[in-house]
């Protein structure tokens, strides 16, 4: 039985088709899980969690810093795009796996009409030169730091070590600057003390 070659799956296929083909190879993001939350024993999300968010912060960062919000953004929102094809590898992962993730994204592309785009916007985050590049991976990071403290609020200590190894990997004053924040301030304040600070007394019956 011969390999199947990605290629040939393009035969016949016009631009439109092609885009159906990659909107529903988004969709699989939804369907693959961020492997690393087994080693740390409590948490979950999959790949388009992930992206959406690093893409929020990504274009917060971007804004604070003063440069392309919106190219940001995007970079961050197609990082892990090629994972819908080669699932997320955790570090330990990768001491045994090798994977191609630009070839998926290639194979992703090809035939949609948005290959020097998604790609344009992929090589530029892994060359990592450009400042937008750069707070695009500490969004990477920020999305994990989020979740990190959130697992060590609720009684999680490994994730406090692993948050600090997180915030060592960060490149831009303006990450280090939100990550620290982030470490500082309990998960659960941006509903429990506002906007309406009083509703746990009325809940409880006290005047």
């Amino acid at each position: 039985m011969t390999a199947c070659n990605p290629q040939q799956n393009l035969q016949g296929r016009d631009r439109l088709t092609r885009l159906a083909d990659f909107l529903f190879e988004a969709g699989m993001l939804r369907k693959t899980p961020r492997s690393g939350y087994q080693f740390l024993g409590t948490g979950n999300e999959n790949v388009a969690e992930h992206s959406f968010r690093t893409a929020v912060i990504g274009w917060v960062l971007a804004r604070e810093a003063g440069v392309d919000a919106e190219h940001t953004a995007m970079m961050c929102l197609f990082h892990d795009f090629h994972e819908a094809r080669i699932g997320d590898f955790n570090y330990v992962n990768r001491i045994y796996n090798t994977t191609k993730p630009r070839a998926a994204m290639e194979h992703a592309t090809e035939g949609t009409g948005l290959e020097d785009t998604v790609l344009g916007l992929w090589d530029e985050l892994e060359e990592s030169r450009s400042v937008e590049a750069q707070l695009a991976h500490d969004a990477d990071q920020i999305d994990l730091i989020l979740n990190l403290k959130q697992e060590l609020d609720l009684g999680n200590k490994y994730a406090g070590k692993w948050m600090e190894s997180a915030l060592q990997r960060l490149r831009t004053p303006q990450g280090n600057a939100l990550a620290q924040t982030i470490s500082e301030t309990d998960h659960t304040d941006w509903w429990f003390i506002g906007p309406d600070r009083s509703w746990w007394e009325r809940k409880n019956g006290k005047k």
